[in-house]
């Protein structure tokens, strides 16, 4: 498990009703990385996922290549990992 990371993600631009969220379960599980994603009301989506640095970063390529999403910024930390968590889901 120490190659395991989590970070927590703000998502900002074209993120929310362009199927971001449906988007980021799909490729997060392809990825097997765990957290969750959820839409904010100020129009951001917030993300925490976790896994291998390399999965992590093939799930952002994999959001930024998609025609729908225009990620304008991406605000990203590390925050501690969860050593329970088994999925990731979409919150509402």
């Amino acid at each position: 498990m120490k190659d395991i990371v989590r970070y927590k993600m703000i998502f900002s631009g074209r993120v929310q009703g362009v199927g971001f969220r449906y988007k980021a379960s799909h490729v997060a599980n392809q990825f097997r990385l765990t957290g969750y994603v959820k839409n904010e009301y100020d129009g951001t989506v917030v993300a925490e996922v976790q896994g291998k640095e390399q999965e992590i970063y093939m799930f952002l390529r994999a959001l930024a290549q998609d025609r729908f999403i225009d990620i304008a910024d991406l605000a990203k930390e590390s925050i501690p990992v969860e050593d329970d968590e088994r999925s990731f889901i979409i919150q509402y």
